[in-house]
């Protein structure tokens, strides 16, 4: 297999709209889904559609680093915007067309403070008015889709009229597609970890919501943790968004394209996925970057298997350390059982 480490520098066609298929895809989590993730859960499922790290729009315009690259092994993926200037948004919207995106999402949702002192997040729930305006202008310089991440409430305005009446502003400037965590976010008083945990999950409230407007496109994120429970939601909903399970148990990956998207594939084994990662770190390594880079988003691999716990104390103590190379990697494997990984199958 020919791997290709660069990452995208050139335009390409942009992908239209109805082309990108969200039945399962994985949430931009920051300092997780960078693009080393994406590629090695690339390797597991040809179809989930993959997101980068929320990017801020004055990262992008004023930073010096080039936060839109990624590698082209990535499609389809989209990438996260954090925001609310109007300008400011549809010049990183064009920038993300020109570089090859296959949609462009903007983050309605993060409740943390740092967030919220930059105006855009879940806070911007209170200003749907302001999003739609956002979303128009970002669709008035692409071709590609202009999605929303957003939750079902914030702290008193929880109401589903509430939730209603900002999917309707935002849809009426031509977002077709929404993706809803299914808890309240409180802006004041929890920190973003317990955002995720303590608010209650009202997944009915998000199947009330595709049943209101069925000519939307809803996904749902919150808590889900298997393909089983992925398959009840998608019984309901356009799709599933699963977050910290898909990082921390990757493998779940590996049926995604047969279980849920139709696909009559040969699963791909652990042991593969490690054989394809090699030439893709080794190329990392030729160019400067450091192990552990990589092998951080590996760890839970093996997770569920006998000597699982070797694989990730091999990589941990072994993978920082100066020129650390794909030996660390193999040694680490030899700590898993042989006869698990003789009958490998998906956890």
């Amino acid at each position: 297999m020919s791997i290709n480490n660069s990452v995208n520098t050139t335009p390409k066609l942009a992908t239209p709209i109805d082309t990108v298929d969200r039945t399962f895809s994985i949430a931009p989590m920051l300092d997780w889904t960078d693009r080393h993730y994406r590629y090695f859960a690339r390797l597991m499922s040809s179809k989930a559609l993959l997101y980068t790290e929320m990017v801020t729009t004055g990262a992008i315009l004023q930073g010096k680093g080039d936060y839109l690259a990624y590698n082209e092994q990535e499609h389809p993926v989209a990438l996260q915007l954090g925001g609310s200037n109007v300008v400011d948004l549809a010049a990183c919207a064009k920038l993300a067309a020109e570089r090859g995106y296959d949609e462009v999402n903007l983050n309605v949702g993060c409740p943390s403070d740092r967030v919220q002192n930059g105006r855009f997040g879940a806070c911007l729930m209170a200003e749907p008015a302001l999003v739609a305006q956002c979303v128009d202008a970002m669709k008035q310089v692409t071709d590609i889709p202009i999605t929303v991440k957003t939750r079902i409430g914030i702290d008193e305005q929880d109401s589903y009229l509430f939730l209603t009446d900002f999917i309707e502003t935002v849809s009426a400037q031509g977002c077709s597609a929404f993706t809803i965590h299914a808890r309240k976010a409180w802006l004041q008083g929890l920190s973003p970890k317990e955002n995720r945990e303590i608010p209650p999950l009202d997944y009915d409230r998000v199947y009330q919501l595709k049943r209101d407007y069925l000519h939307l496109n809803i996904s749902i994120n919150g808590g889900i943790k298997t393909l089983e429970e992925s398959k009840l939601h998608l019984a309901q909903l356009d799709g599933v968004m699963v977050g910290r399970e898909a990082y921390q148990n990757p493998y779940m990956l590996a049926q995604v394209d047969q279980q849920l998207c139709g696909l009559d594939t040969v699963v791909i084994t652990r042991q593969q996925v490690i054989e394809q990662m090699l030439p893709y770190i080794e190329a990392h390594l030729a160019q400067g970057g450091r192990l552990n880079h990589i092998t951080r988003h590996m760890i839970g691999l093996f997770q569920g298997l006998p000597g699982s716990r070797g694989w990730r104390r091999h990589l941990s103590e072994n993978a920082h350390k100066p020129n650390a190379d794909i030996r660390v990697v193999l040694k680490a494997a030899e700590f898993v059982d042989a006869e698990a990984l003789a009958n490998d199958e998906c956890h």
